[in-house]
């Protein structure tokens, strides 16, 4: 196939419609996501592991860690996914490799 041809093909291709099942890419899933929680941060602590727990939403291994762990409020309270590799990796690439069961950047990924 000529190159003319494959540019052409290439470009009728973009230029369709998504279609209705169609999401956002997981990558502006995931920004907006870590936005709202920064947001949610800014107006007051976020609810800790425990009480989330409680409330029937699951943790994801890294939050069920703190869970056991005898910490204070304060550090229950914490945005794990700030400081996780999961969040880096969703927020810059669609598809990328992340497994964690319960994370919600994994989830975007679907």
């Amino acid at each position: 196939m000529s190159d003319e041809l494959y540019f052409e093909r290439l470009a009728r291709e973009s230029e369709q419609e998504p279609g209705p099942d169609a999401g956002a890419p997981a990558r502006l899933l995931s920004q907006t996501y870590s936005a709202l929680i920064k947001a949610q941060q800014a107006s007051g602590p976020l609810l800790d592991v425990t009480a989330t727990k409680a409330a029937g939403s699951p943790l994801c291994v890294f939050e069920e860690l703190v869970q056991i762990t005898p910490a204070g409020q304060q550090v229950k309270q914490m945005f794990y996914c700030s400081v996780c590799h999961a969040r880096i990796l969703a927020e810059n690439v669609d598809k990328a490799p992340i497994w964690w069961p319960h994370c919600p950047y994994s989830a975007f990924q679907k």
